[in-house]
């Protein structure tokens, strides 16, 4: 009988899962960079979305209205709606990471769709705060850097999807989740999440449908049995 192999280090994982999410999406940045500067903004004001700011969602939608003729007003307030979701996740988040004082706010900061995600989907609550911190740390230093690149760049890259940037976001997004999903209860709420989204993206302004699908996502996770949730962590 041949040896069987150890089980895999849940935290290894979480941080080879990480590395290759946040370098993904990070690599967008360059295409958000690129369309700020097309838009108007100087690489100054580019640069200081992604470092302030630091929610991809928010910043195109604040740089699609300004570049659309829209007011500041008008801009900011798309950016937030977007920017709500990010509550949500900290929601989320807090039980495991369980963070005070100056990283908490840095971890607050750091909240955002990849980190959230790549957390949540770890085994135990150590590989959690793995994936919550290596993503996040990947993310803002590649997509600030991107971001740089994009905007000095600018209309030299031309239409920076052609790259296929936006593409690897999601296929990393897809990579991570596929295996949950193939858990019935998984799938049922991210059809019932993507279906209310489906719904709401006729008829509502933008933004409110992803913050209605994450509003989905937390309500489900909020009704599950706590010991479902914590079956089988260790720290």
């Amino acid at each position: 009988m041949a040896p069987q192999r150890p089980a895999p280090d849940p935290v290894r994982t979480a941080r080879r899962q990480a590395l290759s999410v946040g370098v993904a999406t990070a690599l967008y940045g360059v295409s958000l960079g690129a369309l700020a500067v097309a838009n108007g903004l100087s690489v100054l004001q580019a640069c200081a979305t992604s470092l302030l700011l630091f929610s991809g969602g928010s910043q195109f939608a604040l740089v699609g209205v300004l570049g659309g003729g829209g007011s500041v007003p008008a801009a900011v307030a798309a950016s937030s709606l977007l920017g709500v979701r990010n509550a949500l996740y900290g929601l989320q988040v807090a039980g495991f990471l369980d963070v005070r004082g100056a990283r908490r706010l840095l971890a607050a900061h750091w909240t955002i769709d990849e980190s959230t995600a790549v957390g949540v989907a770890q085994p135990t609550v150590a590989a959690r705060r793995t994936g919550f911190w290596v993503t996040g740390a990947t993310v803002f230093v590649g997509w600030n850097l991107t971001t740089l690149v994009g905007a000095l760049l600018g209309d030299a890259l031309g239409d920076p999807r052609r790259y296929g940037l936006d593409a690897a976001a999601a296929a990393a997004f897809l990579a991570l989740l596929w295996p949950r999903l193939r858990r019935g209860e998984a799938a049922a709420v991210a059809l019932a999440a993507g279906l209310v989204a489906l719904v709401l993206v006729p008829v509502v302004p933008v933004g409110i449908p992803v913050v209605a699908a994450a509003a989905v996502a937390l309500l489900a996770g909020l009704r599950r049995p706590r010991g479902a949730a914590g079956r089988g962590e260790a720290a």
